[in-house]
């Protein structure tokens, strides 16, 4: 026959590598080519139908095309073309893994756990009197502070999405929640575990501040969010910026700065210039950062009974008003930078607030209030000043 007479043939380099060895020849004798199908040239472009079933091999090789190659090759011979199994193992794991982390990282809502870090770091620095004061000790106490506040701020934000899902389909519709990613047993199941682990790391430490700020921001935190009776204060725009003053401009500022000042260094509580400045600073930007928030969510908000002050008043009358009490905090902190008597503190205060003051002025004439993108952007700016004036505060004296 001629399929047999060209198995007997010296193989052709292409198909050398399909072929089992010698002692296999012959093993193909009721191969059976499609119609449309031609032999393979030299370029490897035709469409090749081959063996579908052999009992000798258990060879299998489907359809060729232009666009993709050998899609599909399977033998149990030592021949097989498919990846090793190892590799792609190890990069499938790796995919999910990535796409996992990505979907977390969401969720997590990095903007506040950035502006969480800042702030400890910095509040925690304004208790170093002497550079001997940076000493492992030191480096612990933060350390601690920093994981159990950033699980907290997880649990927060985390706990806002459980109960805003519906919400967030219009307003945010990307976040995990909204978008499907999550369910909400696996919602819950995250932020009930790192409100635990909050806990226990502040329980293990023993420092009384820390404890005290992790309570107070897990109490303020679930009544801000969850859907009970005489709860769910974001409904309720001066409850909903209270929340956020208390946990943002007092606690994290007095807290953290006791934990530093009393339970690491040992130190009696004082409460310093810079404490002060800072605590009077994070006052006014953490009722814009409450005001501004409910900007770009005024569609979902109204629909679904969030009478924020975006609602109520209207978008312009609260963006600009934003913007003037953050001008005046920048004035009040030139100022205070003008009357230190410290040279190296005088300079970088000034300027450094100067410098802000202009590029929210700048950045504030040219935002379109028509577009929920421009006033998102903007928003995250604000946030981009937060962190800015944090790392300003420890060179206040």
């Amino acid at each position: 026959m001629a399929v047999d007479s060209l198995l007997l043939r010296p193989l052709s380099p292409q198909l050398r590598l399909l072929s089992p060895t010698a002692s296999s020849r012959g093993f193909c004798s009721q191969l059976q080519y499609h119609k449309k199908c031609n032999t393979i040239d030299k370029s490897w472009k035709e469409t090749v139908a081959g063996c579908h079933t052999n009992k000798h091999m258990g060879l299998r090789i489907e359809r060729f095309t232009r666009s993709n190659g050998w899609r599909h090759l399977n033998a149990t011979s030592e021949h097989s073309l498919e990846p090793e199994p190892e590799a792609y193992t190890f990069m499938k794991l790796w995919n999910i893994l990535l796409s996992s982390l990505n979907v977390f990282y969401r969720f997590s809502r990095p903007h506040t756990v950035i502006g969480t870090a800042l702030s400890i770091v910095s509040v925690s620095v304004l208790s170093i009197e002497k550079f001997a004061d940076f000493s492992q000790p030191f480096f612990t106490g933060l350390l601690q502070a920093l994981i159990s506040a950033l699980f907290m701020n997880i649990y927060i934000v985390g706990l806002n999405q459980l109960f805003d899902i519906e919400i967030d389909k219009v307003n945010k519709p990307t976040l995990p929640l909204a978008s499907g990613e999550y369910s909400f047993r696996t919602g819950a199941a995250i932020v009930s575990v790192f409100a635990i682990m909050s806990f226990g790391i502040g329980w293990v430490v023993g420092s009384w501040p820390l404890l005290w700020a992790l309570f107070v921001s897990f109490i303020l935190g679930t009544a801000y969010s969850i859907n009970l009776p005489f709860f769910r204060w974001k409904r309720f725009a001066v409850l909903a910026a209270m929340c956020i003053l208390a946990v943002r401009a007092v606690i994290v500022q007095l807290a953290f700065f006791l934990h530093i000042q009393t339970f690491v260094f040992r130190r009696p509580a004082s409460f310093s210039k810079p404490l002060i400045f800072a605590t009077a600073f994070m006052t006014f930007f953490s009722i814009v950062i409450a005001l501004f928030k409910d900007i770009p969510d005024v569609e979902g908000d109204r629909i679904f009974g969030i009478r924020s002050f975006s609602v109520r008043l209207g978008q312009k009358p609260v963006f600009w008003t934003c913007v003037c009490l953050l001008e005046m905090a920048y004035a009040v902190a030139i100022v205070a930078g003008a009357t230190s008597t410290c040279l190296w503190s005088k300079f970088p205060t000034v300027l450094g607030h100067a410098v802000l003051a202009l590029i929210l002025w700048n950045n504030a004439r040219s935002v379109s209030l028509t577009s929920k993108a421009a006033i998102t952007s903007f928003y995250m700016l604000i946030w981009k000043l937060f962190y800015a004036e944090y790392l300003l505060i420890p060179l206040i004296r």
